[in-house]
């Protein structure tokens, strides 16, 4: 069980956009998509379904972030 999963939905969807803004504006790197990801999977799992920002999917493999949480 990772972090994420102990969170409730609501911290999550702020946690989420607030990193997807900061991402925006060039104050995270790239590299935050992985827990982008990581969120992602816990919301989907809760039936809770975000949009991906539009190059998410060139940053993150879902088999990398697989490999995070095995």
């Amino acid at each position: 069980m990772n972090l994420y999963e102990k969170l409730p939905s609501d911290f999550l969807i702020d946690f989420y956009n607030e990193i997807c803004k900061n991402i925006e504006n060039g104050i995270l790197t790239k590299a935050m998509y992985y827990e982008l990801g990581l969120i992602t999977m816990v919301l989907n799992q809760r039936g809770i379904i975000l949009s991906k920002p539009t190059d998410f999917e060139d940053v993150v493999k879902e088999n990398n972030i697989m490999k995070l949480i095995s």
